[in-house]
């Protein structure tokens, strides 16, 4: 099963959300603690064997102008020939070495990396799944997934190539500088002595280029934002003919985000020129310092080539040093957003209450003295009681706007009270274990969401479990069943992302039968038949009617013929209930229902 991590420090219990982002990176990933120290190992091995052959060129040499006065004569190997088979055996060694050690962190890290972006990812989308409704209302969908996509991609770029790089060119600047000073410390000290410099340079940069890619990010989620929207509402841009708007709308944020990456890149572009002038003064000071010393015979021809050569080796890694920081700064400002997310709390606090099913199938729900608003809005409800009794159907009509939705959000807890009350089976819905409480629920809302699957699996969506009789036969309450056997691939058609191949009618006539088929005590329609016409709606009515014997129903219609045969109809204005009775008493009652259904029946006095 998988396990979701919480980012604390070890030992300490504080949060992370005052450490640097590589140190909050490294708390996340210390469940692979062990693979990130074997892939650095075999980094920094790989980049010692890359090393040696500087080192065995300097021998060669030595070998070719000293002969039998040369360095590996001292240890016994006196011909000439016989030095230079041994330094052609330990070249094979050596390569086969560094390509050993470099398939195996090639191996490691890459895996490393994609195990960690799947982790996260995951980990991420999960606790997205567990915020409240006014979390999501508070953020842009395009935003969010363009952290769940780009933000972890670019983790994953870093550690894919990045980390290995900075440890590589922290190794060779180490043993670069170590050979150096066993070879000559005068030559060392003027080679190495803009390394300090660079490094300065480096985290100076490091800290200026920290703000810009936040921005960088910051653009592509907005910019992705609008792309996601713009997509989901095309039908709406081309029919108000307004791709014009929406491709001026779209050059402007792309134009901010090419403007952000311009502005990082105009300053990491110029941290290469400046790290080669830097190496150049190294370089130069051991071209003449060792070839004086070399001509003063101070210093060994063969020393003075590995010193040469390794002045090399330590130039092309700090060029390109440049390049990895900007990835790593990349990564950084990708993965504070990440983390951001995966550690802001989760507004929604649950209890663990478990009640039976026999319980909840003979408890009332009880709103008690309740009060809601939405943030900087006016009250909706103010000191509402209600009490919907178990096993009655409850119609709830109204204005637009007098509270009928907002009523089920705070059932299903994605709205909570801001005074007062929700009760179920006697304890209040915030003490319940979330899950018991929403499964104990069965919805259909008036936005329709379906998933680019089949028809069989749509509806299978409201118990995962259910063989394929039950789902036909909550279909057949929904009827769906006819206009399904109608297409040529019946109960295995995909139906497109959203629903798009199906009509208003028949999205939501599969919304009822994944209602159905999740067969929940309470079941909430939401204007429920708001897409079908009179024909099908009389056949859901039959279904409604069947589907909520023995349960509690809830059904919110602006169409006062869905609710007619309800046991009880609540008639909501301004966030108070100011009718409640049966169809015919609210009729005899000549107030706002007897004005509604005498607009909707066409019998409305002029």
């Amino acid at each position: 099963m998988y396990k979701h991590r919480v980012l604390i420090l070890p030992h300490s219990g504080r949060d992370m959300s005052d450490v640097g982002p590589f140190k909050r990176l490294l708390t996340y990933m210390s469940s692979h603690r062990s693979t990130l120290r074997l892939a650095s190992a075999c980094s920094i091995t790989n980049k010692i064997w890359d090393l040696a052959p500087p080192l065995l060129i300097g021998l060669a040499v030595d070998v070719v102008v000293l002969k039998e006065d040369s360095f590996l004569a001292s240890f016994g190997l006196i011909d000439p020939w016989h030095q230079l088979i041994f330094i052609s055996v330990l070249t094979f060694a050596i390569w086969g070495l560094e390509s050993l050690f470099e398939y195996f962190y090639g191996v490691l890290w890459r895996n490393l990396a994609q195990t960690v972006q799947h982790e996260l990812r995951l980990d991420t989308f999960n606790h997205v799944q567990k915020q409240g409704m006014g979390w999501f209302d508070e953020r842009q969908k395009g935003d969010i997934l363009a952290i769940l996509n780009d933000d972890i991609n670019q983790l994953e770029r870093f550690l894919d190539k990045g980390a290995n790089d900075l440890l590589q060119v922290s190794t060779t600047v180490l043993v670069v500088g170590g050979v150096f000073l066993l070879i000559s410390w005068k030559v060392a000290l003027f080679a190495v002595l803009p390394i300090p410099v660079i490094v300065w340079g480096s985290f100076r940069y490091q800290r200026s280029l920290e703000p810009r890619y936040a921005e960088v990010r910051k653009s592509a989620g907005a910019m992705n934002a609008l792309l996601e929207n713009d997509l989901s509402g095309m039908s709406t841009i081309q029919s108000f003919t307004a791709e014009e708007r929406e491709m001026k709308r779209v050059e402007a944020l792309s134009n901010e985000y090419r403007e952000a990456n311009r502005d990082a890149i105009r300053l990491s572009a110029a941290f290469t020129p400046l790290i080669r002038m830097a190496i150049l003064c190294g370089f130069t000071a051991t071209l003449l310092l060792g070839g004086w010393m070399t001509l003063e015979n101070t210093l060994a021809v063969g020393a003075y080539s590995v010193l040469v050569f390794m002045t090399q080796r330590l130039l092309w890694p700090l060029t390109r040093l440049g390049e990895t920081f900007d990835l790593y700064q990349r990564a950084m400002a990708s993965s504070t957003r990440v983390l951001d997310v995966l550690m802001s709390p989760t507004e929604v606090e649950q209890g663990d209450f478990e009640p039976k099913l026999s319980e909840i199938e003979s408890s009332p729900i009880i709103f008690s003295d309740l009060d809601f608003s939405y943030p900087g809005r006016e009250p909706v409800f103010s000191k509402l009681n209600l009490e919907l009794r178990s096993g009655e159907t409850v119609g709830v009509v109204g204005s637009t706007g007098a509270g009928k939705t907002t009523l089920i959000r705070l059932l299903l807890r994605f709205a909570e009270p801001t005074g007062g009350t929700v009760q179920w089976v006697g304890v209040p819905l915030k003490e319940w274990r979330l899950e018991r409480l929403r499964s104990s629920m069965a919805l259909v809302d008036q936005h329709i969401t379906l998933f680019p699957t089949s028809i069989l699996e749509n509806i299978r969506y409201g118990n995962p479990e259910a063989s394929d009789e039950a789902v036909h036969e909550a279909a057949g309450l929904a009827e769906v069943s006819d206009f399904v056997e109608e297409l040529p691939e019946q109960w295995s058609t995909m139906i497109g992302e959203g629903g798009h191949r199906l009509s208003g009618g028949q999205r939501q006539r599969l919304a009822i039968a994944r209602a159905v088929l999740k067969n929940a005590p309470l079941l909430i329609l939401d204007e429920a038949t708001s897409a079908v016409d009179n024909e099908t709606e009389a056949a859901l009515q039959r279904s409604i009617n069947k589907i909520s014997k023995d349960r509690t129903a809830v059904i919110i219609a602006h169409r006062l013929s869905t609710v007619r045969n309800a046991d009880r109809i609540l008639v909501l204005d301004q966030g108070s209930i100011v009718e409640d009775g049966a169809h015919e008493e609210l009729l005899e009652m000549r107030g706002i229902y007897a004005r509604m259904w005498a607009v909707q029946t066409g019998k409305a006095e002029n």
